[in-house]
């Protein structure tokens, strides 16, 4: 049996060869039909596409329209999405040549939204929408705007963006109107497990605090849950096994003071009617008025077949607020502190902190055997700004030897006003 439809193949190859195409295109027709049957379908879809190019040849454009779409099919059935949708998209280009503006309507409409249910489950709708766009000034406006399949792309269109399970239920009830064929209408269902993904999959956001320090990592929890999608294997009208949700891409909106800090591993995997929490960390760099997370895209895989995006326009403000400040207080003798004699001390100030110390006080006590000879034991300071350092030197004379304990005591605010008292010693050895 496959010897003779081979020689059928070779006789129709021959016919073309000798333009004869109007009989070439018949036998192509039969034996692409034929290795339909056998489950051979890409030589079924090149039969089919050699039948539409001698039609088209014959400017017999109705039956060469026919032929794309057989060619188109059995591309579907074979699972190659995108080069049915080059099929269709190349029938659009005889329409035009049809003299009836019926049969011109309906063509535009039928090979126009196929390409689009194609270009949908792979992920690629925007430039489906864009082609259906295009199409439409060639169609007559009541016939576009009541067409079944207009409806089919306008509902699938908005479950995107809204989210919203309506519209997978208006295409439900609309579906046995769109009169699609075996594969077509796989491939429809296939774009409605997407569509019911979409508007059911759960989605949350969360921090683990609300309040964060402009150095401090933020933990971002991204929790999914599956378990809505169940209804989609119970469910027989989507004549659909869903197995696995798989994510393949998560893109992070953030205001200019955010960076991601690590991304999470990919791909994340999520067997349907599971939970998965996917952690992300992010690292803030100063405060702003509008600091904000989110929205958030996500790339995935429906069984690793059916792509689709999927935003999460959700968006927290996490509370950022400077460090408290916090000042490192030192001092050195620039000279070996001796009895009866005066030696140099220095004291230095640093704020090694991210945050600002307003208002700074500082005191130098102390014991009554040290005596000040020069300098002052007070310092006011308005400002320390972050990784700013102040220092003074004072001159002392110590009157008996012995170890001896300085105490230094400071005051000051943070940028929220919290004030803030510190008191630091110090052991000073005078000798002989």
């Amino acid at each position: 049996m496959v010897k003779d439809i081979e020689k059928q193949r070779m006789k129709a190859e021959k016919l073309s060869k000798a333009l004869q195409n109007k009989r070439a295109a018949k036998i192509f027709d039969s034996v692409g039909d034929s290795y339909l049957k056998l489950g051979n379908y890409d030589l079924a879809r090149d039969c089919y596409f050699s039948a539409a190019r001698c039609s088209i040849k014959e400017e017999k454009f109705l039956i060469g329209l026919e032929f794309y779409r057989k060619a188109g099919n059995a591309s579907l059935f074979n699972d190659q999405i995108l080069k049915a949708s080059d099929f269709y998209r190349e029938a659009i280009n005889y329409i035009s040549k049809l003299r009836s503006t019926s049969y011109r309507n309906q063509k535009f409409v039928l090979f126009s939204s196929l390409s689009y249910l194609c270009l949908f489950i792979k992920g690629e709708q925007k430039e489906g929408l864009k082609l259906v766009k295009k199409i439409k000034k060639s169609v007559d406006d009541t016939y576009f705007k009541e067409s079944p399949l207009i409806r089919l792309v306008s509902n699938l269109t908005m479950v995107t963006k809204e989210k919203n399970e309506k519209y997978v239920e208006r295409i439900k009830k609309d579906f046995d109107n769109l009169k699609l064929r075996e594969a077509e209408i796989s491939l429809g269902k296939q774009a409605l497990v997407i569509a019911k993904t979409i508007s059911s999959l759960i989605t949350e956001l969360k921090l683990d605090k609300n309040v964060y320090t402009t150095n401090e990592i933020i933990n971002l929890t991204l929790v999914i849950d599956s378990k809505p999608l169940l209804e989609i294997s119970n469910q027989k009208f989507y004549n659909y096994k869903l197995n696995e949700l798989k994510i393949t891409k998560i893109r992070v909106t953030l205001s200019e003071n955010l960076t991601l800090q690590k991304k999470p591993e990919i791909p994340q995997i999520i067997v349907i009617g599971k939970n998965k929490n996917i952690d992300l960390l992010i690292k803030s760099h100063f405060q702003m008025e509008n600091t904000k997370i989110g929205p958030i895209m996500l790339s995935g895989e429906l069984n690793s077949s059916l792509t689709f995006y999927y935003e999460i326009s959700q968006q927290l403000k996490p509370n950022l607020i400077s460090p408290p400040p916090s000042l490192d207080i030192s001092i050195k003798t620039l000279r070996p502190p001796l009895i009866d004699q005066t030696f140099p001390l220095e004291i230095l100030i640093e704020n090694k902190s991210e945050g600002e110390a307003l208002n700074l006080n500082i005191e130098v006590y102390f014991p009554e055997q040290i005596k000040l000879m020069r300098g002052t034991l007070k310092k006011q300071i308005y400002s320390l700004k972050p990784y700013e350092r102040i220092n003074w030197e004072i001159n002392l004379k110590p009157a008996e030897a012995g170890d001896y304990i300085i105490k230094i005591t400071s005051k000051f605010n943070d940028p929220d006003q919290n004030t803030i008292e510190e008191v630091k010693e110090f052991p000073l050895p005078i000798k002989l």
